[in-house]
């Protein structure tokens, strides 16, 4: 049931990336581009966003997921270098491209080059992380 209850999640979240406009690349350049042809309604996408989820965190103190297990626990709020740098490589990439990873995902469906060049980019990125991160760790505590 677990599996059932994911999979319909996953595939309105798809669809709400597709009417959102989020998986439209010039949409979310265009968004960037604070400085020439803007356009603001990504701004809207992410309001919409933002106050249902600062909501759900609300409810979910004290409850339990229907399905079973734990909600996770609230992110730590401190700024560290390892969030700084995420944030940057993020950004970066969504720049450059105008995708992030769940309309990176949800665009597949598009069948496009640019898409799947991208996803296989991310996954690749996603792969390195963990031992660069553990060789990046290790460096700083012999320093």
């Amino acid at each position: 049931m677990r599996r059932v209850i994911a999979l319909i999640a996953g595939g309105l979240f798809g669809a709400g990336l597709h009417l959102s406009g989020m998986t439209d690349t010039t949409r979310v350049l265009g968004f960037l581009d604070i400085f020439g042809d803007w356009d603001p309604t990504l701004m809207f996408v992410m309001g919409g966003a933002i106050l249902p989820m600062a909501l759900a965190w609300r409810l979910t103190i004290g409850r339990a997921p229907a399905t079973g297990g734990s909600f996770p626990t609230r992110p730590d709020p401190r700024l560290d270098p390892a969030l700084l740098a995420g944030g940057l490589l993020f950004g970066i990439g969504w720049g450059l491209v105008g995708l992030c990873p769940g309309p990176a995902i949800a665009s597949l469906s598009y069948g496009q080059t640019g898409g799947i060049v991208f996803f296989v980019s991310m996954l690749a990125g996603m792969i390195a992380a963990p031992p660069l991160r553990a060789r990046l760790d290790s460096a700083a505590r012999r320093a």
